[in-house]
């Protein structure tokens, strides 16, 4: 059963991982394309890249405990 949990966690870890990355990517493109003209979208664009970063990073955390055994 553990070997199976920790397969669809790190399937889990790997999908929010590329959420994160895409909520970077539009972060990036803001800053380098539209600001200062769109600074408005910056509170819901940060929250969004942060919530999805700090799912990642719980989701790796119990990863790596599993892991451990």
């Amino acid at each position: 059963m553990q070997a199976e949990e920790i397969e669809q966690l790190d399937k889990e870890v790997k999908r929010l991982k590329r959420i994160a990355a895409e909520w970077a990517g539009r972060m990036h493109d803001l800053v380098e394309e539209r600001l200062p003209a769109a600074y408005e979208e910056i509170p819901d664009l940060a929250q969004g890249t942060f919530d999805a970063c700090r799912a990642w990073a719980k989701a790796n955390s119990r990863l790596t405990t599993l892991q451990k055994g």
